[in-house]
């Protein structure tokens, strides 16, 4: 018994574009940054099952605030051992560097609401006094 699959195994810029809703220019910027590596028929690029998947986690790792080297990197380790014990390790120590700069970035703004809000009263306490005078 054979299980067809009605994903198709190639895609053009524009299917990956409306897939991913970002813009084509997006796509071609990833491309010049060797992070997508598309074959071409012509001028038509051809995109691979492997660049949408890859494309899927550019978008993921921005929003998760990795940068673009910071993925290209984990994309390197991953070519260069499949069985991706550096690559986990690697992304395990961006993970928690990740996570200590928001939890530094929290703290930072815990300190500067605290400062609004004695700045607040401060001004508040003023107005009072210039009304009772």
């Amino acid at each position: 018994m054979t299980i067809k699959s009605n994903s198709p195994t190639s895609y053009s810029i524009s299917d990956l574009s409306k897939e991913f809703d970002i813009t084509t220019r997006s796509i071609r910027f990833y491309e010049d940054q060797g992070l997508l590596k598309p074959s071409r028929r012509g001028q038509t690029r051809i995109y691979s099952l492997k660049d949408k998947v890859r494309l899927k986690l550019i978008l993921r790792g921005k929003r998760l605030g990795f940068s673009l080297a910071e993925t290209r990197r984990l994309f390197e380790l991953y070519d260069a051992d499949k069985t991706s014990t550096s690559q986990l390790d690697t992304m395990l120590t961006l993970i928690a560097d990740k996570k200590a700069a928001l939890q530094q970035q929290m703290d930072d703004i815990q300190v500067v609401l605290m400062e609004l809000s004695s700045a607040e009263q401060q001004c508040r306490d003023a107005l009072k006094h210039n009304i009772n005078n």
